[in-house]
């Protein structure tokens, strides 16, 4: 039995026109010479991981299995003040000057194709509409679903995949022009947010809590002990997990770290920077469909009891199209009233059956009930 909640899913079909190719001719560079040839040293074709595939998959699942309760709208084009609350003019200058190129931005493949430049501005007001939505009463809770990413960029550098800093914009948003005095920012992709972490790192009305892999694993920032500096001292919560941790270690943050944490700042806004790349079937973490669905759930909670139920989700990694896909639509689920799955130890409760079903075989037969 479920009830339904208002929940708007915000997506506009201009993100997909960020789509790298590493076959394309590029602007010529040193960088893009060192990447050429790091791909040139691999053993089999790469591929842009960060594709608009991404987007169509999550959407296809949605159209196949829909949930009662969420209901769509379209997204729009951030402006450039909205980028300049946290990007520096130069930044914005000089990725506003490749709209309609191809050029490698960062060694570490950070890319962009001839559409990318709109696709990111769209990116960025796509999350910008999602908070506004739940800041006027529109929807309860809401999701982006956006491309390209946003937490890896800094104020003056495009890294990983991401070109604008999709959640900071829509944060400083709300802060500048929606009447939100603190902002707590929850980010449970598989990688730390550098980015959001350095742009937030002195300013105390926001909250910045990040749960992922540890170093060396990429972008290698997030150690426990960086907690923010200045007025900001304390307002950056780490949390770095060693490679495998699952639902388990998750929820235990989110109950002993998390909750404290946010009635200690009371905000009156929860936004998530929402990774999907923390599933077993992508690349680092032990995470499970009912982990995410958990974890929406306790946000959601921590929302209705803190903020007048004021959440916006904001997507971010995640490159396996299946578990991509079924983890967006397991927190959309929650978010429309589904109840939440308390999360077991993988395999325990399949192996507590399997003991019982066996159990017998193992006893004289004066034993066998």
């Amino acid at each position: 039995m479920t009830t339904p909640s208002k929940v708007t899913v915000f997506y506009d079909e201009r993100v997909l026109a960020h789509a790298p190719d590493s076959e394309a001719s590029f602007l010529p560079s040193r960088v893009d010479r060192r990447v050429r040839q790091i791909l040139s040293d691999l053993n089999v074709p790469w591929k842009y991981p960060e594709h608009p595939g991404r987007l169509t998959a999550i959407m296809d699942l949605l159209q196949q299995q829909p949930i009662p309760g969420i209901q769509l709208a379209p997204g729009k084009a951030a402006t450039t003040e909205q980028l300049g609350r946290v990007h520096t003019s130069a930044y914005l200058n000089d990725i506003f000057e490749l709209r309609g190129q191809h050029a490698w931005l960062d060694i570490d493949t950070t890319a962009v194709s001839p559409g990318s430049v709109e696709a990111a501005e769209v990116a960025a007001g796509t999350a910008i509409a999602a908070v506004e939505s739940v800041i006027s009463g529109a929807s309860e809770s809401a999701f982006a679903l956006v491309r390209p990413p946003g937490h890896h960029a800094e104020p003056v550098r495009a890294r990983g995949f991401c070109l604008f800093n999709n959640v900071a914009v829509a944060a400083a948003h709300a802060q500048a022009e929606l009447g939100c005095e603190r902002i707590m920012i929850v980010d449970w992709d598989a990688h730390h947010g550098n980015g959001t972490q350095d742009i937030f790192w002195a300013d105390p009305d926001v909250l910045f809590f990040d749960l992922h892999r540890a170093a060396p694993f990429y972008p290698g920032s997030g150690k426990l002990e960086d907690i923010g500096a200045g007025l900001g001292d304390g307002t950056t919560v780490n949390v770095p997990l060693p490679g495998g941790s699952g639902d388990m270690a998750y929820m235990k943050a989110f109950e002993d770290i998390l909750t404290p944490a946010a009635e200690w700042f009371q905000p009156d806004l929860i936004l998530v920077s929402a990774g999907f790349d923390t599933h077993w079937l992508d690349m680092a973490m032990n995470v499970s469909y009912d982990g995410f669905g958990a974890m929406a759930g306790h946000l959601q909670s921590l929302a209705r009891r803190l903020c007048n139920g004021r959440i916006a989700f904001v997507l971010e990694g995640g490159y396996n199209l299946e578990s991509l896909s079924h983890g967006v639509h397991s927190v959309l689920s929650v978010l429309a009233g589904a109840q939440p799955v308390t999360p077991a130890i993988c395999g325990y409760p399949e192996v507590e059956a399997a003991a019982a079903f066996h159990r017998d075989a193992f006893k004289a037969p004066d034993e066998q009930s």
